[in-house]
């Protein structure tokens, strides 16, 4: 073994995270100053930063408002924008890790493929053969990072330059050139407004359209960002102003809410205005209740649409060949540029880290029927293994760092239960997992993510995994403290 992890001790136990996004970088943070030393987090690129260091396409951008998507406890008043770009949250997040002196706990370079529980411990195994262990396993690896490619004929037999919107090629230039952009979901739409200037032409395949809806973007003045700086207590108003203004969108996810019918009319206000050709309106406009995909936003997405040189393809993808992409009623479109906006494999939440328990059923053929956990952060049977953004924990109306922080209060109690009533291990008993899924799967019944309306958000069986289906304040409430009667030690 090439590193020595210490026993339980005055550092606590030791524990590892996994992943060192917004997410990992939070758990080093706030496990520190629980008390919690010896916490090392392991992650796979050579910097921390996660979603926003991975992704550095044109327009990149966050859909939550740069001041809630953020630490509560370290507030930005130097947000450049209402929306930050990527690169700005990337910075943040570096700040963070030198500010609160966790640099040090970051493994960079390391990537975990398997972990596995044995003999009371977790035995974490790397790509370059490094072997680790750990008393408490921290799965902070997200649900959008492993790139989905689609499956069609002739992919590889392309000649041209092709890559997924996450893995940009900074090395290729776009001007003047021929792309095909496939996909017209979330990373698409800040896509195509920055690149159609500059290309010759562009072709934006769309299988099924979004609703989008005005995202009112603005710089922040300097005045305003003195303001934010200098004025007591002003930054953490307009964040919890921006804070309940999300939560009073709840309601607009209820089936047959008036809001949600107010809410279709408002994209179809802003589709309306800003898309005056009837036939291209007629292939945006979604014939499926808003909201039960997800919601995009955007000021310049229907505008690049409508130049001159952008043509949206809506027919389909027979294959791809050499010089270009067929389309299903053979038109042959050539390019020189193919960029897959395709999303990620949403359904693989331990981003293909391998984790097995202590009778050797990985996570993977547990969730094999139905992807769920107990409290959205434990599975029965896992003993000591905590997520971050585990099963239906994520949003649709507010800001998953709001989420994150929930969580890792609650398994910092969890450990210090631990400690208090001298228990090596920690498990969620079945009973409790089983009537909070009853839980769960009565109040999913209740929103508009059910039903006929296919989206990631559902397994294959039409089960949501994905979304928390209360408000953000009830989650907080709920995961305050842990219910210990819940959980048992593993034997």
């Amino acid at each position: 073994m090439s590193r020595e992890t210490p026993a339980p001790g005055n550092d606590g136990p030791a524990i590892a995270v996994i992943g060192g996004g917004l997410g990992g970088l939070c758990s080093a943070i706030k496990l520190t100053e629980a008390g919690y030393r010896n916490v090392t987090v392991y992650e796979k690129a050579p910097r921390l930063g996660g979603t926003w260091r991975e992704n550095t396409y044109p327009g990149i951008a966050c859909d939550v408002p740069s001041h809630l998507y953020s630490y509560s406890f370290e507030i930005n008043p130097d947000w450049s924008h209402a929306y930050s770009p990527g690169w700005e949250i990337q910075q943040y997040a570096e700040r963070c890790a030198e500010k609160y002196g966790v640099s040090g706990r970051f493994e960079l370079g390391c990537e975990i493929r398997r972990s596995e529980f044995v003999d009371g411990r977790w035995r974490l195994h790397a790509h370059d053969g490094r072997r680790f262990e750990a008393d408490i396993l921290i799965s902070a690896m997200g649900g959008l990072h492993l790139p989905k490619l689609p499956d069609i004929p002739g992919r590889d037999e392309f000649s041209g330059v092709a890559f997924h919107s996450s893995q940009w090629n900074h090395e290729e230039s776009l001007q003047g050139r021929r792309v095909a952009v496939i996909g017209s979901a979330a990373s698409a739409v800040q896509i195509v407004p920055s690149i159609a200037a500059d290309v010759s032409q562009l072709y934006l395949f769309q299988r099924t359209p979004n609703w989008i809806i005005p995202r009112r973007d603005r710089a922040y003045s300097r005045l305003t960002r003195w303001c934010f700086r200098h004025v007591p207590g002003l930054a953490r108003l307009y964040r919890w102003a921006l804070y309940w203004l999300a939560e009073s969108r709840w309601v607009f996810f209820r089936r047959n809410s008036l809001v949600n019918r107010l809410g279709r009319l408002l994209g179809e206000f802003h589709l309306w205005r800003q898309v005056r050709d009837k036939a291209l309106r007629a292939k945006l406009r979604p014939d499926y209740v808003i909201g039960c995909k997800r919601i995009l936003r955007s000021d310049d997405f229907y505008p690049a649409l409508a130049r001159d040189n952008v043509e949206l393809v809506t027919e389909g993808i027979d294959r791809i060949t050499s010089s270009g992409i067929v389309t299903g009623e053979g038109r042959e479109l050539a390019v020189d540029v193919i960029i897959y906006a395709t999303g990620f494999d949403v359904y693989d939440i331990v981003g293909g880290t391998e984790i097995v328990g202590p009778g050797g059923e990985s996570l993977a053929d547990r969730w094999r029927e139905r992807i769920s956990a107990h409290r959205t952060i434990a599975v029965p049977g896992f003993p000591n293994f905590f997520m971050l953004q585990g099963p239906n924990s994520g949003l649709g109306h507010n800001s998953v760092i709001f989420m994150l922080e929930a969580q890792l209060r609650y398994i910092t109690g969890c450990l210090d239960e631990m400690q208090e009533r001298g228990w090596n291990t920690l498990v969620a008993r079945d009973e409790a997992y089983e009537r909070y899924q009853a839980s769960i799967t009565k109040n999913l019944e209740k929103m508009i993510w059910t039903g006929n309306c296919r989206s990631w958000y559902q397994d294959a069986s039409g089960h949501v995994f994905t979304l928390w289906p209360h408000t953000c304040t009830t989650y907080w409430h709920r995961m305050r403290r842990p219910d210990m009667s819940e959980y048992q030690e593993y034997s």
